[in-house]
């Protein structure tokens, strides 16, 4: 798999918006697109104390962006492409994602009175024994208590685990 390295800030902010108009783009609904891995950012130290992980490093796929792409509503797919590293880099709260869900983490945010949900999965990478996370996907929450059942790790109004 080919990865995409983006080094500084302004270009990490920029890498979902990249790698959709270089791979995905005018693709037509489910066809086969380029596998490639890019760095998106990483967490910030109180995320990651907070939910317990080391490593701080997040990725995407363009698998999981064409995904994304053939399934959620063009305006909202625009939207999440432009925001997800806000809802990545520096989420609201972040919960336990429940067993037989794709994904350790769900990561939330609340921008323009909607709020969007990113699932992270920690993966090791075999090759250098180092763990790093994946975004597995991202969507507008439309249900208010869809998280009601959901374990709360952290939320960022005092970057604390929750109590």
């Amino acid at each position: 798999m080919k990865i995409e390295k983006h080094l500084n800030f302004y270009s990490s902010v920029k890498v979902i918006p990249d790698i959709y108009r270089k791979y995905i783009k005018g693709t037509r609904k489910e066809t086969v697109v380029q596998n490639t891995q890019a760095f998106v950012c990483n967490l910030t130290f109180s995320v990651c104390q907070g939910i317990g992980i080391s490593r701080n490093r997040v990725y995407i796929n363009t698998r999981v962006l064409k995904h994304i792409y053939d399934k959620r509503p063009a305006e909202e797919f625009d939207f999440l492409v432009e925001n997800a590293h806000k809802i990545i880099k520096y989420p609201d709260r972040i919960y336990l994602n429940k067993d037989g869900k794709r994904g350790n983490y769900c990561f939330t945010k609340n921008i323009q009175n909607d709020i969007y949900l990113c699932s992270l999965e920690v993966k090791e990478n075999s090759d250098e024994r180092e763990t790093y996370c994946e975004v597995v996907t991202f969507f507008r929450m439309r249900r208010k208590k869809y998280l009601d059942s959901y374990e709360l790790l952290w939320k960022w109004k005092d970057g604390t685990p929750s109590s």
